[in-house]
């Protein structure tokens, strides 16, 4: 107990420590498990022999798939039929053909060199997965043909299984003395393993495996109500957590007894439970099981790092490492652009799987205890897979720096002309400039629209107002809408970076035009002021203004009152923001700006005076006036 109590607290000081500073530096939580591992094992060695932690921990990919599961509806699946069979089989068809050619090349035995191959044409599903979701990018195309390859992986893992044992007795089955076959031991796990289709036939296999498949289906299709109702009806929050749970290791489990991936089985659970209306209690109840555990997993794989090995010939293994992803790259970039990926898309899609994966530790461990690898040969993969895979976080970094240089024009449909010029322009038509839009034509005042949504210019001309698709922060299409003849400039996009550029830019160009301008919070209020806008709207401001009053309607106030102190609090605010603007450093956090936050709280006691003071004085205009 006392051990591992002090595993626990050492694996959770380490992500506690590690993770929040590799996030703050960009380098995403992945990158921060890893390197926590590395320090508690190979670099401190306070934890040792990994590989039984690392069979639990590898749970947490189990229950990550079944969370994506849940969110991906079976007519969404349906639509990616074509990437699963055409991306995702050519991606495993033509990496292993490229690493037997390789291992030909270098004199392995084609039996060895398939085998190798099986293990590389895998991807890092766990990492890749996260680092996706945490980048909120697996709706991209990029990341949706990625998302499908490794969905056709997780499936090609189970003929690789079977494929394997072929391998081993062509290559090393012999003869005894008197002539029967010897063939290496079946691992011991794998007797004592409980077995639904153990010692079946293949059409007996075939049959148990379809109709388990069939059952879950239709389990959760007419059974999963029934009972998520009646544990609701307990009111107990924890069953709906205990049954979450049961789900998930029962169907786990229900899939390693007829022999395929777990997380395979969970993620087709979650399929047939993404149209559920229990769905999101589901995936809150699992959420925090699966982030500790994928936390757990790569922190043991980062722990499980042989850096010993490594050190004996760092340069074969990192040159191992580094022409795997080059040649995985080379063969994910051509597929990529044949199904239609193109920049930023085509090189997420590249750099997320060029790695080697978590599926690989299970095949190598197979092949090895049915020696078709050698004990050195599985070694050394075993640090490539590593390698790889710690290296993986700077491909996304790679990524995101190719991604901010890529503006992706090529991929937009090309911007309107514009013909017409008036006296107000609004760059940026969402649910903020529709407003400001819509009052300012009821007033019968011209206005020219600008917005690089193209669904949202064609939303506005259904309803017949006319706006111009294009990218507002470029100077010729400003210049075309008549920025030099107009008198007021909205500026209302989304993006708070394009709104403080196109108001610097236009206040450049027309230091005598009023602009308007949308800010997201207080700090782009005060970037806002610097770059020259005149009236600031903080776009929730006003509406958590009304929503105050509200309450103070209805605690006792009445409504006169409730103006007041509404009308009282809007004056003192905008004045405080225009004093604290003189004070805010860019170059320097609130929290450390001691003259900031010195006159801030000056101010909110002057707030708290003012109002005060004009309620007093209604209150003794109300006695006068009896």
């Amino acid at each position: 107990m006392d051990s591992f109590l002090l595993q626990g607290t050492i694996f959770l000081a380490a992500a506690v420590i590690t993770v929040p500073v590799a996030a703050r530096l960009g380098l995403g939580s992945v990158l921060g498990y890893l390197l926590a591992g590395l320090i508690i094992g190979p670099g401190l060695g306070l934890v040792a022999h990994t590989e039984d932690l690392l069979h639990f921990a590898e749970f947490g990919v189990v229950m990550m798939l079944f969370i994506i599961g849940l969110e991906l509806e079976p007519r969404a699946l349906w639509d990616m039929r074509h990437r699963l069979v055409g991306l995702g089989g050519l991606q495993i068809l033509l990496t292993m053909g490229a690493v037997v050619a390789c291992g030909n090349a270098l004199g392995l035995a084609w039996q060895t060199s398939l085998a190798v191959g099986m293990i590389l044409a895998l991807s890092s599903t766990a990492i890749v997965l996260q680092t996706l979701n945490e980048k909120k990018l697996m709706q991209t195309p990029g990341g949706r043909s990625a998302f499908s390859v490794l969905l056709t992986q997780d499936i090609a893992v189970i003929p690789m299984l079977i494929a394997l044992p072929l391998l081993e007795v062509a290559r090393v089955a012999t003869l005894s003395n008197d002539g029967s076959i010897n063939r290496p031991p079946v691992p011991e796990e794998a007797h004592h393993a409980i077995s639904l289709v153990e010692g079946l036939p293949g059409w007996g296999v075939a049959l148990v495996t379809l109709g388990v498949i069939a059952g879950l289906i239709l389990s959760g299709v007419y059974g999963a109500r029934p009972l998520f109702r009646y544990i609701h009806g307990s009111r107990l929050p924890e069953m709906f957590t205990a049954v979450a749970l049961l789900i998930v290791v029962g169907i786990a489990l229900l899939m390693t007894m007829v022999g395929l991936s777990p997380a395979l089985g969970t993620f087709l659970a979650g399929v047939v439970l993404a149209n559920s209306e229990f769905r999101h209690e589901l995936e809150s109840d699992i959420e925090p099981f699966k982030g500790l555990l994928l936390g757990l997993f790569f922190i043991t794989v980062g722990a499980g790092i042989d850096v010993a090995s490594f050190l004996r010939e760092p340069a074969i293994i990192m040159g191992l490492a580094l022409g795997l992803i080059l040649l995985k790259g080379a063969i994910l970039y051509g597929l990529g652009y044949a199904f239609g990926l193109r920049r930023r898309n085509l090189w997420l899609f590249t750099l997320g799987l060029a790695q080697a994966g978590e599926f690989g530790f299970v095949l190598i461990s197979f092949a090895l205890s049915l020696n078709v690898l050698t004990d050195g040969l599985g070694g050394r993969l075993l640090l490539v897979i590593a390698i790889s895979m710690l290296i993986t976080p700077l491909l996304f970094i790679l990524y995101d720096y190719l991604s901010s240089r890529m503006a992706d024009r090529e991929d937009a449909p090309e911007p309107d002309e514009i013909d017409e010029e008036g006296p107000v322009i609004i760059a940026g038509i969402g649910r903020f400039g529709q407003v400001v839009n819509r009052l300012v034509q009821s007033t019968g005042h011209k206005t020219v629209v600008l917005d690089h949504d193209m669904q949202t210019i064609q939303l506005m001309r259904r309803f017949g107002y006319k706006g111009f698709f294009g990218d507002p922060t470029r100077p010729e299409l400003l210049n075309a809408a008549g920025l030099g003849n107009a008198k007021v400039l909205v500026a209302a996009l989304d993006d708070p970076k394009s709104v403080t550029k196109l108001v610097a830019y236009a206040r450049r160009l027309r230091p005598d035009l009023h602009i308007v301008a949308r800010a997201r919070d207080r700090t782009h209020v005060y970037q806002l002021y610097r770059a020259g806008a005149d009236d600031i709207v903080r776009e929730m401001f006003d509406s958590s203004l009304r929503a105050g009053r509200y309450v103070l309607e209805n605690i006792g106030m009445s409504d006169y009152e409730a103006a007041l102190a509404e009308e009282t609090f809007y004056y003192h605010d905008r004045e405080t923001v225009r004093e604290l603007a003189e004070l805010w450093d860019p170059s320097l956090p609130a929290d450390q700006n001691h003259a900031y936050i010195e006159r801030a709280k000056e101010l909110e006691k002057d707030l708290e005076t003012a109002l005060f003071t004009a309620l007093e004085n209604r209150a003794k205009q109300d006695q006068n006036a009896a």
